[in-house]
């Protein structure tokens, strides 16, 4: 863990917004790690050696006995620190403040703070008055710590903002991070100023030091990439090409249920643009054999999933003297598996498609992402020089169509799919909407219904059209198109694609639906 740039710590508490803190501040060019309290020990700190430690909000109260404390030696590192709700009741409750509950100054939602006094940290704020912030907290500071002085009071939080700067210990009792407090991000970007951060966190620079630590894992040994043709697989792949060249080879698992073109778009790509060493297992006859008449979705998964394992080693096991597996794992995977209440944890977590298949095969893994966002994953990908095309794709499920073919899968229906699929993507794509939309899709309906066309009566599939926004795919509203667009993206369906004369349009928000259909 030897430091190669600057690092600020993020000490977890528990709170469900921790990760958006990483967030703006890698956004910030700031290297920040989010590390649960209980795994932040005294040889920890000398190890990490933080530029500067923001403490996150959390669940707990400070007032009961074994809640989450920091260590005490974090206060005499003398680097600055900033306390976020419940990161500042601790900080108060360790250097000689008073933390109480009730008395009516809990507080949850919008809230506006009065400034008291001119302080750095806030510079850009209150120009125009008042400042919305958003507070979710039920115990409150009573009393600050020697040496703090009032910065900023809200109608329920007279310490809403808090300050030592001799020692720049800064203690806030709402959540900048997030949406609802608008200048959230401008408090961050003076914090990092204060503590002297250069913004030396960038994407050139990651992918150097990345090279060098794949050559110095892998050294002259093969590596095998299991490549979808998602943004995580391609990045990873092409990162390790340019790390280790001819030793990797990427196995691209067709399994029939690819959209239009796909297969082909992600080949020719790879092996003419970087050329790369690249199995193209077509086992679509496979998969679609497998899973013809099936309906149950479970089942379909269960039989990809299987599938994909076996066909993966097949072709694994045909590259002579590989010793490393590469996995796409990015680091909300990694946060999770070490996670505030699980306490210490080694073990990462599988998200991928070939889970199981590292102990399987006795493979190491390579996992060159496993401290980047998605969207520095994507900036990571236009650093590489990847087509916008694919570094911009909306994200494509494991089981691919097979989830969006509701009841029994035939060839038949799939091809159709593809077609009205196509289309519908491409009327996103003429109507410049494509990236404002975190995931399109067609689904095609297990139910067919009467239609005329010309003077002649149809009867044929009805399909929907699945469109929504999100930050992260936890949740998601579907995408408000006008009318116009659906009707002339409609036309265009039954029009050119034959076997559908019938689309509707999906407007189910997740929760309570899902984004896919299975």
């Amino acid at each position: 863990m030897t430091p190669s740039h600057d690092r600020l710590l993020i000490i977890d508490f528990g709170s469900q917004v921790t990760q958006l803190i990483a967030r703006r501040l890698r956004e910030l060019n700031v290297y920040c790690e989010i590390h649960p309290y209980q795994n932040v020990t005294d040889a920890f700190l000398k190890e990490f050696a933080p530029k500067a430690v923001i403490f996150s909000g959390g669940p707990a109260s400070v007032i009961d006995e074994g809640s989450p404390r920091p260590p005490k030696s974090v206060f005499d590192l003398g680097v600055p620190i900033l306390g976020i709700c419940y990161g500042q009741q601790v900080m108060m409750h360790c250097l000689g403040g008073l933390v109480e509950t009730g008395h009516g100054t809990a507080e949850f939602g919008r809230a506006f703070v009065t400034p008291k006094n001119d302080l750095p940290l806030l510079d850009g704020w209150f120009e125009q008055g008042d400042e919305q912030v958003w507070m979710s907290h039920g115990d409150h500071v009573s009393k600050i710590a020697p040496g703090f002085d009032v910065y900023g009071t809200s109608p329920n939080a007279p310490y809403a903002i808090t300050a030592d700067t001799d020692r720049k210990f800064f203690a806030v009792q709402f959540h900048p991070e997030v949406h609802h407090t608008p200048k959230g991000a401008k408090l961050y970007e003076n914090f990092v100023r204060l503590a002297g951060f250069g913004g030396d966190w960038t994407m050139g620079a990651y992918r150097e030091k990345m090279i060098a630590a794949i050559k110095k894992q892998v050294g002259d040994k093969k590596v095998i990439c299991g490549l979808s043709g998602g943004v995580d697989s391609s990045v990873a792949a092409i990162l390790l090409h340019e790390a280790i060249g001819e030793n990797l080879t990427c196995v691209f698992v067709d399994h029939g249920l690819l959209r239009k073109n796909e297969a082909q778009d992600v080949v020719s790509m790879f092996r003419e643009h970087y050329n790369l060493q690249l199995i193209h297992a077509d086992e679509s006859d496979l998969f679609l054999g497998e899973l013809e008449g099936q309906s149950d979705p479970e089942t379909k998964r269960k039989i990809i999933g299987k599938l994909f394992i076996d066909v993966f080693q097949k072709y694994a096991d045909k590259v002579e003297g590989a010793e490393y597996l590469a996995q796409g794992t990015l680091y909300p995977d990694v946060i999770e598996s070490v996670s505030f209440s699980g306490g210490p944890s080694v073990t990462i977590k599988s998200h991928h498609n070939v889970g199981g298949l590292p102990e399987k095969m006795g493979l190491k893994l390579v996992e060159p992402l496993r401290e980047l966002f998605k969207d520095e994953v994507r900036e990571l990908g236009r650093e590489l020089g990847l087509p916008e095309s694919f570094i911009g794709r909306h994200p494509f499920p494991g089981p691919g169509l097979a989830i969006r073919c509701p009841g029994e899968i035939t060839r038949a229906k799939l091809d159709i799919l593809r077609e009205a699929d196509a289309i519908y993507i491409d009327q996103i794509r003429k109507h410049g909407l494509y990236d404002e939309i975190w995931q399109a899709f067609v689904a095609i309906l297990p139910v067919r219904t009467v239609g005329v066309m010309g003077d002649g009566r149809t009867y044929d599939y009805a399909c929907a059209l699945r469109a929504v926004t999100s930050v992260d795919g936890m949740t998601a509203d579907y995408y408000p198109f006008d009318h116009d667009f659906l009707g002339e993206t409609a036309t265009r369906i039954i029009n050119e694609v034959p076997g559908i004369n019938r689309v509707t349009y999906d407007i189910t928000s997740k929760p309570p639906g899902t984004i896919e259909w299975e």
